[in-house]
């Protein structure tokens, strides 16, 4: 059956804005303690609702560093570092730079390659955090394509090697869900049971309230200032990650040019999208759902998301329209259910 995407859209100035709503803590009112870190070039905030927990987010820091060290691009050391650069010879991974590799192929695959693990050098030919308004030329777009394709990927056992020499794995649109399930799974273990991670817009709820309440998160309004909501959003446990051409961008000619770039053209998509968040009990594949719907585009996004199960999202296309999968009713506070 085909998905009737239209049928969840509703235009951006019927909604109303709530609110951030606070966090409780365990049982008794409790002192909260909040850290930040900076880790896969994006700030990381932990917050906990108990000060005796407070060691733990170093912990969890210390994680994040480790894991870093293993699948950055640009780290020498690194294990996808020297993947990249082994010139096709198999390299050793461990235990997380292999999952992460799987996962990230998988989604690959989910996606008939409009999402690709293995962008890399087109994504350092375009360099869009810090492009000033250069435009690659078509030669160069053409050579950086001719290395895009993850099919060169080779994994046996634990190891994994290139079949294109040139192929440059980035990791770096699912290690930050990665970890933030990491950490979670660390903090439960370890007793906490409220609290939430902030991975560079990554957010992931520790558990449901003690109060019985839901968390409230919103949803970046594309465009405008940090914090700036278009969308408030209740979640008792899992994640909430969003992609969008607002992250990264920049303007020439009257024209914007964004990070998400489309492997079939070497250049960014360009499918009448600002943003998908994903709404999922796993940040990982959040991370990988939200620019997969994204380079899919609303209708085949939405169908694909219908298809999976505990996933909703919503779409925010260029008109501000909010499109939303069927499920989205019960994650949007009670106040705007009227006009859902």
């Amino acid at each position: 059956m085909i998905f009737d995407w239209k049928k969840y859209r509703i235009p951006f100035f019927a909604l109303l804005l709530l609110a951030l709503a606070a966090f409780s803590g365990c049982g008794q009112k409790q002192e909260p303690v909040t850290k930040h870190g900076f880790y896969f070039d994006t700030v990381i905030q932990i917050t906990l609702y108990d000060r005796k927990y407070e060691p733990l987010i170093d912990d969890c820091f210390s994680m994040a560093e480790e894991f870093e060290q293993k699948v950055s691009k640009t780290l020498s050391g690194s294990e996808i570092y020297a993947l990249n650069h082994a010139e096709g010879a198999p390299v050793s991974l461990s235990e997380d730079t292999l999952s992460l590799l799987q996962t990230g192929l998988a989604y690959c695959e989910k996606s008939g390659g409009s999402f690709d693990i293995t962008i890399g050098a087109l994504a350092e030919l375009w360099d869009i955090k810090n492009n000033p308004g250069t435009i690659p030329e078509p030669d160069q777009i053409a050579a950086a394509l001719a290395t895009v394709g993850y099919e060169n990927i080779l994994l046996s056992g634990r190891t994994a090697a290139l079949a294109n020499p040139d192929t440059q794995v980035d990791l770096g649109g699912l290690a930050k869900g990665y970890m933030a399930d990491r950490m979670k799974d660390y903090l439960n273990e370890q007793g906490v049971c409220e609290g939430f991670i902030n991975l560079g817009g990554n957010v992931l709820a520790l558990g449901p309230k003690k109060n019985g309440q839901p968390y409230t998160i919103g949803i970046q309004k594309p465009f405008a200032d940090p914090g700036v909501s278009l969308l408030s959003v209740e979640i008792s446990d899992g994640t909430v990650v969003s992609s969008g051409v607002y992250e990264r961008y920049f303007q020439k000619d009257g024209k914007l040019y964004h990070h998400i770039l489309d492997p079939s053209t070497g250049a960014p998509f360009e499918n009448g999208l600002l943003s998908v968040t994903i709404f999922c009990p796993r940040s990982v594949d959040g991370d990988a759902l939200s620019t997969t719907c994204f380079s899919l585009g609303a209708q085949e996004g939405l169908s694909l998301v219908e298809s999976l199960p505990d996933t909703e999202a919503v779409f925010v296309t260029e008109e501000l329209e909010l499109l939303f999968s069927s499920g989205m009713g019960t994650k949007i506070p009670y106040e705007l259910r009227s006009t859902w």
